[in-house]
């Protein structure tokens, strides 16, 4: 009987030390490393069975009897490394030493040690075997049961006769059963555990999508804010494209019914005049018109890039004769220069080139009322990706650009000013289009400017190598 209460209260013990160890691990240790977790548990093995030995049933002042091989069967199911299972056997046999150095003692120790080693063999069969795992359990709690009532036998602390008829056919069941119980108990809370572990991994992946859900929602938020401002700026484009249109149609239709009214009356003067009124305003409806078809072009990618060498000296000197007159008229200095070390011919498209410094130069001239314009021509370095570029900086004296604004004023139906437009003209597309050139072209703008103090808008391509033709 006394072996019954004694086995019992082993069993109870492991039970409330697995309870408070999992509390312990819940509360405590969860916002530690896995590495302070893994050695804790170690430990906590090895302190379970101490605690079994301390309520371990004494048959003599010598002997104790207990359940202090049920931490390694646990250790054998937990981990994963055989090297550590030994460890905890040993150790389990080493603190059987605090109750006193006796032979009893040293067999002790011996014999967690032997089933240490049994345990780590177990161990490596039960990872590398198929069979259920309840099997594996009831192999594992038999196997070192059988072999620790052998130790006992053979290693002689109690007479063998006494042990074989007296007290194993007490104690090998009781712990058998006790092991079974507390593997049982054990699963319980592992399976607890494992719950929990879900339920928490479950509440992450709940926050996470709620956080996704938010920036989802944020950016869903955001765009509908961009496209109120598109459907905004879109409306501002349209009133000036209504107002664009008909200024220079009206003056067309109003010069030549003017020409018309006044056919025998009119000088020659007054005829080269309303001549060169209807010319203007009808380059300013063809321009106009080509800015809206090439940004249609360029949103439905139609727009080609032809490849091609392209003269530098030839594409200044068509931008300098064309914008001279105009810098003549309103009394601005008209500079263009180029460094000596810039190629004379890159591969590029020529069209586009000039496309794009004519939008430029154009915003330029309409934009500066005194000074300068200056198109410089050099090279740039880029450290960060080794690359080479050719730059086209239009440098202006004019009104310049709030740094707030620095951004929009790029966007396709997007002025930093409506009434900018309104008051220097134009549909507020060129430095849009330019942008996605400029993109095509496998270069990009970039601009300083501030208010009052004039801009710098440039123009950067890579310098590229034609292809070889064999």
């Amino acid at each position: 009987m006394g072996f019954i209460k004694n086995f019992l209260m082993n069993a109870g013990m492991m039970v409330t030390i697995a309870y408070v160890a999992n509390i312990i691990y819940k509360y405590a240790l969860i916002r530690f490393s896995a590495r302070i977790k893994y050695v804790s548990s170690i430990f906590l093995l090895i302190f379970a069975g101490w605690a079994s030995c301390f309520f371990g049933f004494r048959l003599s002042e010598n002997v104790i009897f207990d359940l202090r091989f049920l931490p390694l069967i646990v250790a054998a199911a937990v981990y994963s490394r055989p090297i550590v299972i030994m460890l905890v056997g040993v150790g389990i046999g080493l603190t059987r030493l605090t109750f006193g150095i006796d032979m009893a003692a040293f067999v002790g120790v011996l014999n967690l040690s032997i089933l240490g080693a049994v345990c780590a063999v177990l161990n490596i069969w039960m990872r590398n075997s198929t069979v259920k795992l309840h099997i594996k359990a009831i192999i594992t709690v038999l196997v070192v049961n059988i072999i620790n009532t052998f130790d006992i036998a053979v290693l002689g602390v109690v007479p063998i006769r006494i042990y074989l008829f007296e007290i194993m056919p007490f104690t090998l069941p009781m712990s058998i059963l006790m092991s079974g119980v507390f593997v049982f108990i054990l699963r319980d809370f592992h399976t607890e555990r494992q719950r929990m572990l879900q339920l928490e991994h479950a509440n992450e992946l709940l926050y996470q999508q709620t956080e996704e859900l938010q920036q989802t929602q944020f950016v869903l938020e955001e765009r509908a804010k961009q496209l109120l401002l598109v459907s905004q700026y879109k409306s501002e484009f349209l009133a000036n494209m209504s107002h664009e249109l008909r200024t220079p149609l009206n003056s067309i239709i109003n010069l030549a019914q003017m020409m018309a009214d006044k056919e025998d009356q009119r000088t020659e003067e007054e005829t080269v005049l309303y001549s060169q009124m209807i010319y203007q305003s009808g380059l300013d409806l063809l321009e106009l018109i080509n800015d809206v078809l090439d940004l249609s072009k360029v949103e439905a990618g139609k727009l080609e890039i032809t490849y091609e060498e392209v003269r530098l000296w030839e594409l200044v000197e068509v931008l300098r004769m064309h914008f001279e007159i105009t810098a003549q008229k309103k009394g601005i200095t008209f500079a263009t220069v180029q460094d000596s070390h810039v190629p004379e011919t890159i591969f590029s498209d020529a069209q586009r080139i000039q496309q794009i410094l004519r939008n430029l130069l154009t915003n330029a001239f309409k934009f500066t009322q005194k000074g300068s314009v200056t198109l410089r021509i050099h090279k740039h370095w880029n450290s960060e990706d080794q690359s080479e570029w050719i730059v086209f900086s239009v440098h202006d004296t004019g009104i310049g650009i709030a740094p707030s604004q620095h951004q929009v004023i790029f966007e396709a139906f997007e002025q930093s000013d409506s009434s900018i437009t309104r008051r220097y003209g134009g549909t507020g597309l060129g430095l849009s289009i330019s942008r996605d050139l400029a993109t095509m072209l496998g270069g990009y703008l970039g601009m300083e400017s501030r208010e009052h103090e004039g801009s710098i808008f440039s123009l950067y391509l890579p310098l590229l190598q034609p292809p070889s033709v064999e």
